[in-house]
Order: C-alpha cells, then sequence, then structure tokens
C-alpha cells in the first residue's frame, strides 16, 4: 500500500470501530514542559486524567509529531526526527484486549502483514509494577506462538509520560522482521536487537498509572489504550523496503538529492538520509511560525538546517540548494498537510535566509575548526569561540570532532557560555543602575510601550510574531521580533495607531501572581519558558494584553504619551527589529 492509502485505512477501519477521527495537532505543543509534540497522545493527555473528552471515549488521529531525542540516530534505517504517529485512544472504555485484537486484525488482516513476520513484546515486570501476563496470554489466544512472545523491561516495554509528569504504563510491541536471519547472536537475535533485523512497527500503551515529578507512580481512577504506529515504520513493512528511507515518503526526495549530488545514494546512504530528514523537519517547523534562533524552537530548527548544509558540503552540493529540496517536501505533504502548501512562501524565506546568512560564516569556521583541531582536543573556550563567532552549535562541533577522532571539552563549553552570558546580564544591569528617579519612571513607561507594541505587532502581522529580544533605555526602546519580511510603511502605521488607542483609552495595568502552566493555559504571551521559574509575574493591559515580565511598568496606558515608531530594520534570518520613543 502507498503512504496515502495506508494513512487513511487506519483513520477508516478505527472510525468503524466507534472512534471519532480527530485532526493533527500542532507541532508545538500546549503543554509548557516540552518543547514540540513527540506522540499522538498528547494532545488527548489531560482526558486519561479524568476530565471529559469533547470527542467520546474513544479517538483515532494521524498526528505530526518532532523528535529532538533522535537526531543523532538519523541516518540508519528507522530514526527520524519529523514522523506520523498513527494512533487509536481509549479514555476510560476498552483496555488490553481489544486494543490487541484490534491490532492484530488491523494488521493481518487489512493490511495483509506476513504473521510469520510479526513478533511480539510485553513488560516483564520490575519491583514497582507487575509482569504483564494478560498481554501474553491475548497474543496467545490469537494463535502466537509464544516463541515469538518476549518479556522486556523498563527500556523496552513501559511508556511515558510525555512531559515531567502525566498518564504512563506497561507497553506491548510488535515488530517487523525486515530480513528473516539473525544475526552472529543466532537464537539470541530477538525484537530489540540492534542488528537492523527487526523493526519496531506498533506500539500499544496501557495507560495504568500517573507518574509525578518525583517519579512515584499512583494508579489511575480510570484505565486509558494509547497506542503509537509510525507511518515511516509501517511503509517499511508494508511496501517490503530496507528502511523508511527508500519508501514512497522518502524515495521522491532522496530522488530529488540525487539530481544535484555528484554521487549515487547508495554509495553513501548516511548523509543522504541527514540531508532528507534534516530538510523535510525544517519544512514542518518553519510552517508552524518558528524562526532559526538561539533558544528553544528555534535552536533546533536553525541547528537542522546548519546540519543540512554542512552535510551538502560533504556531499558537494551547489549553493542555494536547500530551496528545491523545501519545494519537494511540500508537494510530497500537500496533500495531507495543507498548511506546508499555504504558508510555501513563508516557509521558503525562513530556509533561504537561514542559508545566505549560514553559508558566509560556514567556510571560515570550518577553516577555524581545522586550525583548532589541528592541536588535539578542543577545549571549551576553543568550541566556545567557534559558537560565538562562527554560528557552529556544540553538536556540530562535537560532529566534527568525532570524524577526527577528538574529544570537546564541554563542561567547560557551559562555562564559557554562562560566563559569557553573565558579563551581558551585567552590562544590561549596569545601564538602569544609578539613573536617577526620573529615568527609572521613563524605563518604566517604554517597557509598558514594548507590551503594546508586541501586542499591535502580533494582532496586524500574525500570530507567527515572537519577540526575540528587547533593549530598554531612559529614552527608547529596542524590540526584536520575528518575522520574515520586512514590514512596509502601511502595516508600521497600523500598529503605531494600534498602541495609540491604546494609550488613548487610559488603560490600567494590573499585576498578579500566579503559576506558570496556569499562565500558559490563560494565553499569557511567554516565549523564554525555560527562564520562568514555577510561579510568574503576569501584567495585563486591560484586555489587550496579558504578557509574563519582571520588569517595572506604569500604572495606566494614559502615562506613555504618544508612541511612534522611529525605524524597522532587518536585525538577522527571519528577525526584524523596531525602534521607538514616547514624546
Amino acid at each position: 500500500m502507498t503512504s496515502k492509502q495506508l494513512r487513511s485505512e487506519f483513520l477508516k477501519f478505527f472510525e468503524e470501530k466507534g472512534h471519532k477521527i480527530v485532526p493533527s495537532s500542532s507541532l508545538l505543543p500546549t503543554d509548557p514542559s516540552v518543547l514540540f509534540t513527540t506522540a499522538g497522545m498528547q494532545q488527548f493527555k489531560e482526558y486519561f486524567l479524568g476530565k471529559k473528552s469533547p470527542y467520546g471515549p474513544r479517538t483515532v488521529s494521524c498526528q505530526q509529531c518532532f523528535r529532538t531525542s533522535d537526531i543523532e540516530e538519523v541516518g540508519d534505517t528507522d530514526h527520524l526526527t519529523f514522523l506520523e504517529m498513527l494512533g487509536n485512544f481509549s479514555f476510560g472504555d476498552y483496555f488490553k484486549k481489544e486494543a490487541i485484537e484490534f491490532a492484530f486484525e488491523l494488521l493481518v488482516k487489512k493490511y495483509q502483514l506476513s504473521q510469520d513476520r510479526l513478533w511480539f513484546t510485553y513488560f516483564k515486570g520490575d519491583k514497582e509494577v507487575p509482569e504483564d501476563k494478560e498481554s501474553k496470554k491475548i497474543w496467545q489466544s490469537l494463535g502466537i506462538s509464544p516463541k515469538k512472545i518476549y518479556g522486556s523491561g523498563r527500556q523496552d516495554n513501559f511508556w511515558g509520560p510525555t512531559g515531567q509528569t502525566g498518564p504512563c504504563g506497561p507497553t506491548t510491541e510488535i515488530h517487523y522482521d525486515l530480513t528473516l536471519k539473525p544475526c552472529k547472536k543466532g537464537k539470541q537475535c530477538l525484537p530489540n536487537c540492534k542488528c537492523g533485523r527487526f523493526v519496531e512497527v506498533w506500539n500499544l500503551v496501557f495507560n495504568e498509572y500517573y507518574q509525578d515529578k518525583n517519579k512515584n507512580l499512583t494508579l489511575l481512577k480510570k484505565k486509558g489504550v494509547d497506542t503509537g504506529m509510525g507511518l515511516e515504520r509501517l511503509a517499511i513493512a508494508s511496501q517490503d523496503t530496507s528502511s523508511v528511507f527508500e519508501t514512497d515518503l522518502f524515495k521522491p526526495l532522496l530522488e530529488e538529492i540525487e539530481k544535484i549530488s555528484a554521487e549515487p545514494y547508495q554509495q553513501n546512504p548516511k548523509p543522504y538520509r541527514i540531508v532528507a530528514d534534516h530538510i523535510k523537519g525544517a519544512v514542518f517547523l518553519a510552517s508552524e511560525g518558528i524562526f532559526p534562533s538561539n533558544v528553544e524552537q528555534g535552536y533546533v530548527l536553525r541547528r537542522l538546517l546548519r546540519r543540512v548544509m554542512r552535510f551538502g558540503r560533504l556531499l558537494n552540493f551547489p549553493q542555494n540548494f536547500l530551496i528545491p529540496l523545501a519545494q519537494k517536501v511540500i508537494e510530497i505533504y500537500q496533500d495531507v498537510y495543507p498548511s506546508v502548501r499555504s504558508r510555501e512562501s513563508d516557509i521558503l524565506t525562513v530556509i533561504q535566509k537561514e542559508e545566505e546568512k549560514f553559508s558566509k560564516t560556514l567556510e571560515r569556521g570550518l577553516k577555524q575548526f581545522e586550525k583548532i583541531a589541528a592541536l588535539g582536543d578542543i577545549n571549551g573556550a576553543d568550541a566556545f569561540h567557534l559558537f560565538d563567532t562562527y554560528g557552529f552549535p556544540l553538536e556540530l562541533s562535537e560532529e566534527l570532532a568525532r570524524e577526527k577522532g577528538l574529544k570537546i571539552d564541554r563542561m567547560g563549553f557551559e562555562e564559557a557560555f554562562r560566563k559569557h552570558r553573565d558579563v551581558s546580564r551585567a552590562g544590561a544591569e549596569k545601564k538602569f543602575g544609578g539613573v536617577g528617579k526620573d529615568a527609572g519612571v521613563a524605563a518604566a513607561k517604554l517597557h509598558t510601550a514594548t507590551h503594546l507594541l508586541h501586542t499591535a505587532l502580533r494582532k496586524v502581522l500574525g500570530s507567527h510574531v515572537k519577540q526575540m529580544g528587547s533593549d530598554i533605555t531612559a529614552a527608547r526602546l529596542r524590540f526584536d521580533f520575528s518575522h520574515f519580511k520586512k514590514v512596509t510603511a502601511g502595516e508600521l502605521k497600523k500598529v503605531e495607531t494600534l498602541v495609540n488607542k491604546q494609550i488613548k483609552d487610559n488603560l490600567k495595568v494590573e499585576k498578579a501572581e500566579i503559576s506558570y502552566n496556569e499562565a500558559v493555559k490563560k494565553d499569557v504571551l511567554a516565549f523564554f519558558k525555560e527562564k520562568y521559574p514555577e510561579t510568574v509575574t503576569v501584567y495585563s493591559i486591560g484586555e489587550f494584553s496579558k504578557e509574563i515580565c519582571a520588569g517595572p511598568h506604569a500604572e495606566r496606558t494614559g502615562e506613555l504619551g504618544h508612541f511612534k515608531i522611529v525605524k524597522e530594520e532587518s536585525s538577522g534570518a527571519g528577525i526584524r527589529r523596531i525602534r521607538a520613543i514616547l514624546e
């Protein structure tokens, strides 16, 4: 079956079993403890914890996911950053028996996978959680030989939670035998062997427990089922290929890469695979309004694109090779995820600007790396110099070092980074030190104006606008924000007018101390979550603006006077800068 057929048959099968089809949620989760949506169950997490599901007790979805934990594994047969997760879910409805029977029926009868190639694992138990004997018996009742059912420990057959806390439980997994031949381990070549014989196709999670932040487990009031089957891995089995990269989800992209490469894919598959995976991941992250930066999701996007450029150089790709590859990704997914087509212009702009920016420093940075590496293992200060001056993420320097058999002092890098940050903070604090009461009042007014500006930009330009930095003196404000193109004079006028309307309305500025989680649920603006404690200060300006902040503020907007934008300019790839004053 094609990937399109596999996807649609999955949804149709479970719809016929009484499940409500729920669209994929965003790659940017509402859970503040995780950067990305990594599993299909994330959008349903609260329904496993007792909240009533608006979709009913049974749902099914095809969820787009992004996993940073697998970046270093990309290049083998089945690890990816961006993937699609097929899943069926039960919130206090059916449990192990039905879940296992559904999975078996779908794989063998609908998808017609060979039963001889299927192997099964279950949780063998430990000190905290007993052996899952029930799953083992259910598989046997379906005619599965005990010789193809194996118990495994926590690492392989216990899943969750997503984030620091949440539902979790034992799993039973379905593996597909790709080669039908054991490795040198012989009879010990079993599912989860690292030889490449098996690929894990489907993971059935039985949510029986809740894990708190101290990793203590308590039984859930209602048991739930959460399954996840990677579409790409299912396609390996269905299309009888040796890896996800030979399936129809990657083959057109690899053919596009071969057109610009001097050597064929089969001659050196790993860099090809990395380029294909990373450009696909970059397209989907950019489609979410993420811009390359040095923090959080933006850092991941920047790392992907720079890693692609690094491997493109290894393959002797021509300059500006990212755009045709991104266009091929959009072509492959436009019918399933229409947003990649509707946002194509924005996506390509983000990628092109980052390619242009990094290309200028990559060559110089590689030359500098060679000089440093010629002296042996790389100390933290030199690694930070590569990061600070040439934009080399630590992971890129480590990758280059591994190729030469060298090590990098990671702790030394972190110490150098910490010193740099402390110096920057001290400089910022000094800026406001000893300038007098009047200057402090002026800065508080400008700080309040920054909040108004932030919200106004989002209303005029779109919700993709995110604060990327700011600087306030007693005389003016500077605000950096994510946006893919120059702000027009007309747009700036609209922003300015909107801010001045809030000033004219003399809105009250209110301060509240609430938990960070509560703030996020109330749609309070917060874009630097790694810096926030459990309890945060939220400043609300009427109903217009709500933002986490610790700076000084005016009591009412009427105190600000007249807001005027004096300059708009670029501050980097995908980042614009506004300078403004109060008259």
